[in-house]
């Protein structure tokens, strides 16, 4: 299982360019508009070239994070975890 590590959470709109083709994608697949001020944790996957996109306003809690990772064959590591905790 791959480790999920935080690398930001940004607005929309404050999106570091190289992120951009990562999030329009996975909004793509859940066929989801991106207003300018939405919330987004991008994750790294460690020991991948491989970004994990949340749009953090689709969760309820961590565990719907987790269990989306999981899907992924990957886990966020503690730290992680904390830091999504509190922006949820």
């Amino acid at each position: 299982m791959f480790v999920a590590i935080l690398i930001g959470i940004f607005k929309y709109e404050e999106l570091p360019e190289k992120y951009i083709p990562f999030v329009q994608y996975k909004a793509s697949l859940e066929d989801k508009t991106i207003s300018e001020d939405e919330m987004i944790a991008i994750l790294n996957i460690r020991g991948t070239e491989s970004h994990h996109v949340l749009f953090l306003s689709s969760y309820k809690n961590i565990k719907e994070i987790v269990a989306e990772l999981k899907e992924a064959d990957a886990e966020i590591n503690y730290t992680t975890k904390k830091i999504l905790e509190g922006h949820l």
